[in-house]
């Protein structure tokens, strides 16, 4: 099953096909799969080359860890996110080793190396779900997650499954065509509120 995306202009194929389904099977990815998908999210561009991720990642092959990190997330993504190879949850460090200040752009940067992740995925046949439905505390206490560090989000990884094992609504929309905002609401040119616009 594909769900490549109705673009307004034409965009690169790999973009196109990344999805975020729902619905995945239980086939176990090869750890050279998994290796690479994490190499991708290594080479992610980041303010000073500081790399401010973490990944927190648990696999099918380790119930017990596996377990573990399923029971932080809410119990309404634990009914699908089961059923994936792979979860992990990517952690942000709020500091900039070389000089210890704030780094403002930590989320930015774990983002851009969660979309790598992503895409990699998308390039070896897998697909990446990323969730903010998890309990932040619950996570921090669970993965001794220190001072300075914060928990961004969950990333359910595998192999796609069938929309037909899902519940009505959920399945619903994971048939449903995807959509997104037009370009010309979210770009902007001059001044805020005025947008940009590729004929000018």
């Amino acid at each position: 099953m594909k769900s490549l995306a109705a673009t307004q202009y034409p965009i690169h194929e790999l973009i196109q096909s990344r999805w975020s389904p729902q619905a995945f099977s239980e086939q176990i990815i090869e750890t050279e799969m998994l290796n690479s998908i994490l190499e991708a999210a290594r080479w992610a561009p980041s303010s000073f080359n500081e790399q401010p991720w973490c990944f927190i990642v648990a696999t099918k092959q380790n119930p017990p860890e596996f377990d573990h990190l399923l029971s932080c997330l809410v119990e309404a993504n634990q009914a699908w996110a089961k059923h994936a190879s792979v979860l992990m949850i990517s952690v942000a460090k709020l500091y900039f080793d070389r000089n210890g200040k704030d780094n403002r752009h930590a989320f930015h940067d774990v983002g851009a190396a969660a979309s790598n992740l992503a895409l990699q995925a998308t390039a070896l046949g897998l697909f990446a779900h990323q969730m903010a439905g998890f309990d932040r505390e619950k996570t921090r206490e669970t993965f001794s997650i220190p001072e300075g560090y914060e928990p961004v989000a969950v990333i359910a990884l595998g192999y796609l499954g069938e929309p037909q094992t899902l519940p009505e609504k959920l399945r619903d929309a994971e048939l449903a065509p995807r959509t997104r905002r037009a370009l010309e609401t979210f770009t902007i040119t001059g001044k805020w509120g005025q947008p940009y616009s590729s004929q000018l």
